[in-house]
């Protein structure tokens, strides 16, 4: 029965789309559905709040968030993302200048914002749960069934969900991408990132500091008030090494490789390694299962991507099935899973070819191919519409955005 808003409540009968996972893209897809009016469920445990990574959400994302009631909700506790500052510190002989890029520029206040994963997931679990038509079911899931007709869902409590649709973003061992028979493409990467949370004594000025080492980038992102969070990429033997090292000897080491432009650092609570790989699903769709952020792709935590890719593909899926809804069409036919793939396929896989591309370039020896990457980032520097070009590309897609992130209602 549909509600005082025209949206069909979730009650004891089927709903029409299930999503799978209990993440950002997960939560950011049951959302956009339900508010779209798709009677919906979200199922799966949710995710432990021991993650002390964050996301640097760029603008079009922070557009999606404030269409869907989200972004309200957390914004006091994100810091803006201004100015970022790319620095070579390879210390070899051909070096690269160093690039700002400055939001500006390209007229926005900030190319977006860096939240703290627990405090954003918070915020649009608060939001899920307000919805009359999504219901949350805090329970693993056992098993996904796809049939000719509906998708079943086993939950270990023993209750069985079918839908028309299931909406898998149950991350990169994805339960619901092995249900769909879909093959992974995955190339690892010799490499780790150490994520750690920081204080300093210096303002950050809401710059974000990339610098550019011969392992990779060692990436300084603000949050809110005298903190910041690092990326740093090590080589596997030397991310062990320096994982091992007490607070006090791993800050000063920080502050070694940041050259101090923060001062003194304190490190926070929590650290962790995550070996680095590109991930990409052959399909991002087959028998009634769409597949939805780490599910489809994971790419390296270069450029602030990740979630991003996972929050469009959420908003792109959510305005296909209701449109599908609204035109009386199988909501998880071939027709809407054809239209998905077409919708994301040559965005994350630009954007990984890019990441790849930046950082294969970064960790070569080989001279020419390192002098080219100066000249390219020199002209980035010196040529004015070519950098805002690529501002605005970086931003967002010019091309298959969501209408969510053009700031448009579903």
């Amino acid at each position: 029965m549909p509600d005082k808003n025209g949206s069909e409540k979730v009650g004891s009968g089927n709903p029409a789309a299930i999503v799978v996972g209990g993440g950002p893209a997960a939560l950011t897809a049951a959302i956009a559905l339900a508010q779209a009016g798709i009677a919906t469920v979200l199922a799966g445990k949710r995710p432990p709040r021991t993650d002390n990574r964050t996301t640097a959400l760029l603008a079009s994302s922070i557009t999606a968030l404030e269409k869907l009631g989200v972004w309200a909700l957390c914004v006091d506790k994100a810091a803006p993302l201004v100015t970022m500052r790319l620095v070579d510190a390879t210390g070899r002989l051909w070096r690269a200048p160093e690039v700002k890029f400055n939001a500006h520029e390209i007229d926005l206040e900030a190319f977006g914002y860096n939240i703290e994963n627990p405090v954003l997931i918070d915020a649009l679990e608060q939001r899920a749960g307000s919805l009359a038509n999504l219901r949350l079911i805090d329970d693993e899931v056992l098993a996904v069934e796809p049939g000719d007709d509906d998708v079943t869902v086993e939950l270990r409590s023993g209750e069985r969900l079918t839908a028309p649709l299931v909406v898998g973003a149950d991350g990169r061992n994805s339960m619901c991408r092995q249900a769909a028979g879909i093959e992974l493409s995955n190339r690892p990467y010799k490499q780790v990132a150490l994520t750690v949370c920081l204080t300093h004594t210096r303002p950050h000025h809401d710059t974000s500091t990339e610098f550019h080492t011969p392992s990779g980038p060692f990436t300084l992102v603000p949050l809110p008030g005298n903190r910041s969070s690092l990326v740093w990429v090590l080589r596997p033997a030397d991310a062990d090494e320096i994982a091992e090292l007490s607070d006090d000897d791993l800050a000063l080491e920080i502050e070694r490789m940041a050259h101090s432009i923060l001062g003194k650092m304190t490190v926070e609570p929590g650290r962790a390694l995550f070996p680095l790989s590109v991930q990409t699903a052959r399909r991002f769709g087959a028998r009634r299962i769409a597949l939805v952020g780490e599910a489809a792709h994971v790419v390296p935590p270069i450029g602030a991507q990740g979630l991003n890719l996972g929050l469009r593909d959420a908003v792109t899926i959510a305005e296909l099935v209701a449109a599908a809804n609204d035109e009386g069409h199988d909501s998880g036919g071939p027709d809407v899973l054809t239209a998905y793939e077409k919708a994301r396929r040559g965005d994350v896989m630009s954007r990984g070819m890019v990441i790849d591309i930046a950082n294969r370039t970064l960790l070569s020896d080989f001279l020419p191919l390192q002098g080219l990457r100066g000249a390219g980032l020199y002209a980035l520097d010196k040529i004015g519409p070519l950098r805002r070009a690529v501002m605005r590309e970086g931003i967002a897609p010019r091309f298959g955005r969501p209408k969510l992130m053009r700031g448009d209602a579903v």
